[in-house]
């Protein structure tokens, strides 16, 4: 989604289950508009977290015209059966969607992956791109604007996502956390925006950190605070080039038991939507 929409919306890290949210990202042309959702992987749930990670993705394919089922070379296509029966059973176009072909051997392996995607849901149109790259992007996005179904703008023709300046803040600074630390604490995470103050010269954040045992604080911390600090100054650079302005970034570690399990807790961070 980010090099379709041309700006960094969705974290991006090698690490499974990065997006925890559905998030717009918004693209217009001269006589279109296109409203891309990205969402979590899918997964089996093993905590409430979980669960209202994959209630996004079912609010995405419930009110989607076209669905762009994105894969990469080398994943196994059986590992995809659930939500291909789920996709498959809309009724809507899919693309199918190779990424990462840059990644592979030669040409023919590329030709062997797309035709096992095309044997598995024959009446999808199968597309290898280079997010990376760049690599057929025009071609994805002719395909998608031929199946779009003509509607009204959703959206003002400025806008680019439908989430706000304090959730992109606190996704990267989740996005640090989850590139700088291993295991179990990048998924133990959560980021709170507490204050976000901007003036003309200097925006002001604060934000908390949330972790789920005083072991992980201590991690999180580092000695006399130099993870901690490593983190604010990768972030603060990346909310800057985002924002366009100096900003300065308050950092602050709370523990908060069992949050992903918590269903109040959840609402709070903006995951229930019930």
């Amino acid at each position: 989604m980010n090099s379709l929409v041309g700006e960094k919306l969705s974290i991006i890290t090698s690490k499974a289950q990065t997006t925890r949210h559905r998030i717009m990202g918004i693209v217009n042309g001269e006589d279109f508009q296109i409203i891309y959702s990205d969402t979590p992987g899918v997964l089996k749930p093993s905590y409430k977290l979980q669960e209202s990670m994959m209630q996004f993705v079912y609010s995405a394919l419930s009110d989607a015209d076209i669905i762009l089922l994105v894969t990469e070379m080398g994943l196994e296509v059986e590992k995809h059966a659930e939500i291909v029966q789920k996709v498959t059973a809309l009724k809507v176009p899919i693309i199918v969607v190779v990424n990462k072909v840059d990644t592979a051997a030669d040409q023919n392996a590329v030709v062997d992956y797309m035709n096992l995607w095309q044997a598995c849901i024959p009446e999808a149109r199968v597309i290898p791109v280079s997010a990376l790259h760049k690599f057929n992007q025009e071609a994805l996005l002719t395909e998608i604007l031929e199946k779009l179904p003509e509607n009204p703008e959703y959206f003002p023709k400025d806008q680019i996502s439908d989430k706000t300046m304090r959730f992109f803040v606190s996704e990267i600074i989740r996005e640090k956390i989850l590139i700088t630390y291993q295991k179990e604490i990048p998924y133990s995470v959560e980021v709170v925006v507490e204050s976000y103050k901007e003036s003309e010269k200097m925006i002001h954040i604060e934000t908390t950190i949330f972790v789920t045992r005083d072991t992980q604080k201590g991690i999180l911390i580092g000695h006399q605070g130099s993870m901690l600090k490593r983190i604010g100054t990768k972030a603060r650079h990346d909310i800057e080039a985002f924002v366009g302005k100096k900003v300065f970034l308050g950092l602050h570690v709370k523990v908060l038991d069992n949050w992903r399990d918590n269903e109040l807790i959840l609402k709070r961070f903006g995951y229930n939507q019930n």
